[in-house]
């Protein structure tokens, strides 16, 4: 008799990075012909720098393809300690770091760490759709807090964080730069979020992919939450090399916090992964010690995504119905198309991507692709990821759009 899967009723409470359904949706309609200008996924069209490449190519053939320790080799611990304390102005040492396998893993470790069941996390939505995911899928319960449109920017709606908080709150999931807003909180916002943990008591994960993806004056005044009076103790970082040198696919990051934090997510890695790959650590450490390479490839990296930013957003404010402000941080552009969807006759923020994506090739997520959409979402919003889209791709990807949209609303 053939065996019978009995799906364990947790796995219905374990979503999915749903962006990937916007992926291959596009390919399906590329592989019977059509254009497709994707703007759907956060990867990166710039190569990994060669420095990083040459590292990951000598430690293979110096044999560093066995196992090691799980906290991470200590060489690349000790590193870094010294660039994210010394870039954040916090003091870190190795007994602080725990590498892991990407960024991802920290989340749902940090959560197995700290969260009890039926204790509540604050979590941002839109947000990474990863957070509620994993909040609920390990026992926790999600309780989702949002962001304000003022016209110019997004801000983080402090009054209804303040709402939610109850006794049995035990975390801020705190994402600056954000993404899907490419919002950047400003000192007074920050603060706000820390006098709150504080006064509450609150664990925060302080997810930091995008920190050195800022751009114009925003770098001068940015910092890490963990910086601020009374955070360091109460605050584990989510690391990754993946965004800042084009390093995505290698799946190098790490968590950094308080070291009876960092032990438990050590532990966690031996029991999951034992650890991340020998050999790619040995690559991380030249990545954050050879500064003067690194370095440059970040700055040139930042000045082709800061013209790509300023051109998406005057093309995007010339398409009937779309309209959008200048992000600081991230390479994302967080579009509103409330207006747009009412020209077309559509309702439900999905069909109208559909339809825009079949008509035109144009292919972008929207609101749904960033956690359940909640009651307090008035206007509908869609997010167009620039960070693989060269300059022509855009002004052809988005002279398409203008024209669809000009011809449907005559």
């Amino acid at each position: 008799m053939p065996a019978v899967y009995s799906r364990p009723e947790r796995t219905n409470r374990l979503g999915t990075e749903t962006a990937y359904a916007v992926s291959l949706e596009a390919s399906q309609l590329k592989a019977k012909g059509k254009t497709i200008y994707p703007f759907h996924i956060g990867d990166l069209n710039f190569s990994t720098p060669q420095v990083v490449i040459d590292a990951a190519k000598k430690s293979l053939d110096a044999g560093k393809t066995g196992y090691c320790p799980a906290a991470g080799i200590p060489e690349l611990r000790k590193a870094l300690a010294q660039r994210i304390g010394g870039d954040r102005g916090i003091e870190y040492t190795m007994e602080n770091v725990s590498v892991q396998p990407g960024g991802k893993p920290v989340i749902g470790k940090f959560l197995l760490s700290v969260v009890e069941d039926g204790e509540e996390v604050l979590y941002p939505s839109p947000g990474y759709p990863i957070y509620e995911s994993l909040i609920d899928y390990h026992g926790g319960v999600p309780k989702a807090y949002t962001y304000i449109d003022t016209g110019s920017e997004f801000k983080i709606d402090i009054d209804q964080i303040r709402s939610l908080i109850t006794p049995k709150t035990k975390v801020l999931i705190y994402n600056n730069p954000s993404n899907p807003m490419g919002a950047l909180s400003s000192p007074e916002e920050m603060q706000a979020l820390a006098d709150l943990c504080i006064q509450h008591d609150l664990w925060v994960l302080s997810d930091e992919p995008y920190f050195d993806i800022v751009y114009d004056d925003a770098k001068f005044e940015h910092r890490s939450i963990a910086s601020l009076p009374g955070m360091q103790d109460r605050t584990v970082i989510l690391y990754t090399f993946s965004k800042n040198y084009a390093m995505t696919g290698w799946r190098v990051g790490a968590a950094i916090g308080p070291k009876e934090v960092i032990d438990q997510i050590t532990k966690l890695n031996t029991n999951m992964e034992a650890c991340t790959s020998h050999f790619l650590q040995h690559a991380s450490v030249e990545c954050l010690e050879k500064r003067k390479q690194t370095d440059q490839f970040l700055f040139d990296m930042l000045a082709e995504l800061k013209d790509r930013r300023d051109l998406l957003v005057k093309l995007v404010n010339e398409v009937p119905g779309f309209s959008c402000f200048t992000p600081p941080s991230t390479f994302y552009l967080c579009v509103k198309v409330t207006k747009a969807m009412d020209m077309l006759g559509f309702k439900n923020i999905e069909d109208f991507r559909r339809s825009i994506l079949a008509e035109t090739g144009v292919s972008f997520c929207t609101r749904e692709h960033f956690g359940e959409a909640q009651s307090f979402d008035t206007d509908h919003y869609v997010r167009f990821a620039y960070s693989s889209a060269s300059q022509e791709t855009i002004k052809t990807a988005l002279t398409v759009l203008k024209d669809y949209m000009t011809s449907k609303t005559q």
